[in-house]
């Protein structure tokens, strides 16, 4: 009766979460889905405590952690600044693959207690999915803090490439491959850690080469990397909801990180084996080709509002810079006001604008701005060509027009928002420094757009008081 009563509770849980990602597809719904989550996440915890054979012991033990943890990750929600939450996404991912490990590792070592056999004579299906399990797992972990560190600017954002980089990385796949079937035919402990080992490595060579362009798509993929392993670990320990709560985010990922992908016109294989621009060469070439070109236009606070509060039509296009000076409130505000003197305002998106996938989304929920404002890149782009005004917030490899016009640049072919289409742009920004492609921006120097050179944040403020007067 009572493992009848765990199995319904864990498809009810299953069912739950579901429903919560279908919440988190959309701004509007998110808040329900993320209830949805966290009523599914009570359920299942409740269900292991009261699963037969848990004993005093177990229950203790997992009340502990829950302690913890939970301890842990409301210290760490209530500090942490809404820029940051790419690098903390990145950190959960790592927690994942490395309890993955974890669980691996108990398997191995007491397989009486999962039920897979005794040690040294484990089921040799389990042994498949502990191993994959494990190499999922350690990948995850490796790959997360490099992109932690990254993000965090505990290092270069920039690609890390040297000579003959990808036949390492291909080699160490295969012999990794090798390994798992050895150990799948001896059960071998050894065999057991090279493994771990050897995915630590793969995962740590495999994100070094990756910019802080492709870091959405790096996200997202390891993001489907911590289902997988999870899912993996869910057959080896017999947990029908760890199985289908990991195949759930593992798939979700896998198609989160296609659409990123397409955004940005490239293929999941070409972020895994490079970056997303180079260390310097591409780099120093825009320097040079900014040099031959004309100065650029720099206005005030005070001209930008003059201008706004004549036009009719207004699209903001908000990126990392918005982010940073944590300007979402005071965008807002200066919205509010033009609306007030007759003015159309949306806000353009692009795919992978920011750090992380729907990154501004969430920016800009928090400032309450209406959803029906805000709108992706394809049903955006046809109003630029009508706009009087865009005004672009920290936004720059997703506005550089040379994407659609410089096959020689690391961005070309990758979609762009049509900024350049509109009657005056507006680009606020501390200076004249390239974007994570480490490209310049050819939006800088056409003749309809005028730098406002400073904080996003007293920037805008300053425009809010200007419209004001």
């Amino acid at each position: 009766m009572a493992t009848t009563l765990s199995t319904l509770a864990y498809l009810v849980a299953s069912v739950l979460f579901i429903l919560a990602l279908r919440g988190l597809s959309h701004p509007e719904t998110s808040r329900r889905g993320n209830v949805f989550g966290m009523i599914g996440m009570a359920i299942a915890i409740l269900a292991t405590l009261l699963h037969p054979g848990m004993g005093g012991g177990g229950i203790a033990l997992v009340i502990a952690g829950l302690v913890i943890g939970g301890s842990i990750g409301v210290f760490v929600a209530s500090r942490i600044q809404m820029t940051a939450l790419p690098q903390l996404v990145a950190a959960f991912h790592s927690l994942v693959g490395m309890a993955a490990v974890f669980v691996a590792a108990a398997a191995f070592y007491a397989p009486e207690s999962f039920g897979i056999g005794t040690y040294g004579h484990i089921h040799g299906g389990s042994l498949v999915e502990m191993s994959l399990g494990l190499a999922i797992g350690a990948v995850t972990f490796s790959g997360s803090v490099i992109a932690f560190a990254k993000l965090d600017g505990r290092m270069s954002g920039a690609p890390i490439l040297f000579q003959g980089q990808h036949w390492l990385n291909l080699g160490l796949g295969i012999l990794l491959l090798v390994l798992v079937i050895a150990f799948v035919a001896t059960g071998n402990a050894v065999l057991f850690w090279l493994i771990a080992l050897l995915a630590f490595a793969l995962g740590f060579l495999l994100i070094i080469p990756i910019g802080g362009a492709d870091m959405p798509v790096v996200v997202s993929m390891l993001n489907s990397y911590s289902g997988w392993a999870a899912a993996g670990i869910g057959f080896t320990v017999g947990n029908i909801l760890l199985v289908v709560t990991g195949a759930l985010v593992g798939a979700s990922g896998a198609i989160l990180s296609y659409i990123m992908c397409k955004g940005m016109n490239r293929s999941i294989i070409n972020v895994l084996l490079g970056g997303f621009g180079t260390t310097g060469g591409t780099a120093a070439a825009g320097d040079a080709a900014a040099g031959d070109r004309v100065p650029v236009k720099a206005g005030s606070p005070e001209d930008a509002a003059y201008i706004m509060k004549n036009a009719q039509k207004i699209i903001v296009v908000p990126g990392y810079g918005m982010a940073v000076a944590q300007a979402q409130q005071v965008l807002r505000e200066m919205a509010d006001l033009l609306k007030k003197e007759g003015a159309e305002v949306s806000y353009a998106i692009h795919p992978v604008a920011g750090r992380m996938p729907g990154h501004m989304n969430v920016l800009l929920a928090e400032a309450n701005v209406p959803y029906d404002e805000v709108k992706e890149l394809e049903e955006i782009n046809p109003e630029f060509a009508e706009a009087d005004v865009a005004y672009v917030i920290g936004a720059n490899d997703v506005t550089n027009p040379a994407a659609k016009t410089d096959k020689a640049s690391p961005i070309y072919g990758m979609p762009i928002l049509d900024v350049e289409r509109a009657k005056t742009v507006f680009f606020v920004k501390r200076g004249m420094a390239s974007g994570y492609a480490g490209v310049d921006n050819e939006l800088f120097f056409r003749p309809n757009t005028m730098m406002l050179f400073g904080d996003a944040k007293k920037v805008t403020q300053e425009i809010v008081q200007a419209l004001q007067r």
